[in-house]
């Protein structure tokens, strides 16, 4: 499976959206870039968001770092997000943001092509995620 500095890289982005509690689908097209950054990698995502009347653009980013066979993402200014087993085909972490729950799966078996599926509920949330990234040569 993947060591972190094989993300490093861009890579073509497309996410699709499942809004169950607003009765929705959208999606994203977009780049993202792996950039190394202090004692790992920087991951930015920019794009085209399309979920509702207007096509709206989108950012955000993470830092990942390793820890072994561990991959820890944080927030771009530090706080703790999720750790995973990147040794795993399919390596899953849990993200609690209370009253919410982030269920996260991470895919490698097509290696450099892989996904992230998210799963989020709670309150006043109940959506899937599901993004695919294609190494860009």
């Amino acid at each position: 499976m993947p060591t972190l500095n094989e993300f490093v890289g861009k890579w073509t982005l497309r996410r699709e959206i499942e809004d169950r509690r607003a009765g929705q689908t959208g999606h994203f097209e977009g780049e993202a870039r792996f950039v190394p950054f202090a004692d790992g990698l920087r991951y930015e995502e920019e794009g085209t968001l399309y979920l509702g009347p207007q096509p709206m653009h989108a950012a955000q980013s993470h830092l990942w770092s390793s820890i072994g066979d561990l991959i820890r993402v944080t927030f771009s200014d530090g706080r703790p997000f999720h750790d995973f087993d990147a040794s795993e085909v399919a390596p899953t972490a849990r993200h609690d943001c209370a009253p919410d729950i982030y269920l996260v799966t991470y895919a490698f078996p097509n290696w450099p092509d892989w996904s992230v599926k998210w799963e989020v509920s709670g309150p006043r949330k109940d959506y899937t995620l599901r993004s695919s990234y294609v190494l860009r040569t």
